[in-house]
């Protein structure tokens, strides 16, 4: 990856490649389209998230709407591969709430084949770091529902803060089913990233 000044310079240009132990993330391309729907398209996966486009034709037309707000500095979308495959898995995006990103949201999803896995984990990971430290974002919100207990615990596991429930917020399926609203400030992600590390250094025991 290149370094975090450049980047923030050209992010807008093109996104870097988000490198992990044992996943790769970049900008979808449309050849990324039809494997994509297949992945968000499935039912475990898409039972919790707003519909996906509704047709490897539609997915494309999202990738490339996506790119053109990438480049309006709006939103970024990230597609997740593991190091043995270049066939999509998952995906990330983050949406700009306020100029500048100074508040943002993100939605996610990932194949149901790799749940539970850690993968989501170190993707995520790896996102929040772009997010906070590449856009600048101060504020970061996620939205779950309720009844969606995988969802949750994801945020409860990277830190978020649950700050109320959204009566009825969110229309799925023809019913209207309550969210849970999460939060996450830079601050804090940077002050648990540098915890993680002295624990890593073997510096705590």
């Amino acid at each position: 990856m290149r370094s975090t000044d450049d980047v923030s310079t050209n992010w807008r240009e093109a996104l870097p490649v988000l490198q992990g132990r044992r996943i790769v993330m970049r900008e979808p391309r449309p050849s990324d389209a039809a494997a994509l729907y297949t992945v968000l398209s499935s039912e475990p996966v898409s039972r919790f998230i707003t519909p996906p486009p509704r047709t490897v034709e539609a997915f494309e037309k999202y990738i490339t709407w996506a790119r053109e707000q990438r480049a309006g500095g709006q939103y970024v979308c990230f597609t997740i591969f593991t190091r043995e495959t270049d066939t999509p898995i998952g995906m990330i995006h983050v949406r700009a709430l306020a100029p500048g990103f100074g508040s943002a949201d993100w939605g996610f999803a990932l194949a149901r084949e790799f749940w539970g896995s850690g993968i989501f984990a170190e993707a995520a990971e790896l996102v929040l770091d772009f997010t906070f430290d590449v856009l600048n974002t101060h504020r970061l919100e996620a939205r779950a529902a309720v009844c969606n207990a995988r969802g949750n615990a994801a945020m409860k596991k990277l830190g978020a803060s649950q700050e109320g429930i959204l009566r009825q917020s969110f229309f799925l399926n023809g019913d209207y089913l309550d969210q849970a609203i999460w939060s996450l400030l830079r601050e804090d992600w940077k002050k648990r990233q540098r915890a993680k590390a002295v624990w890593e250094s073997g510096v705590v025991h």
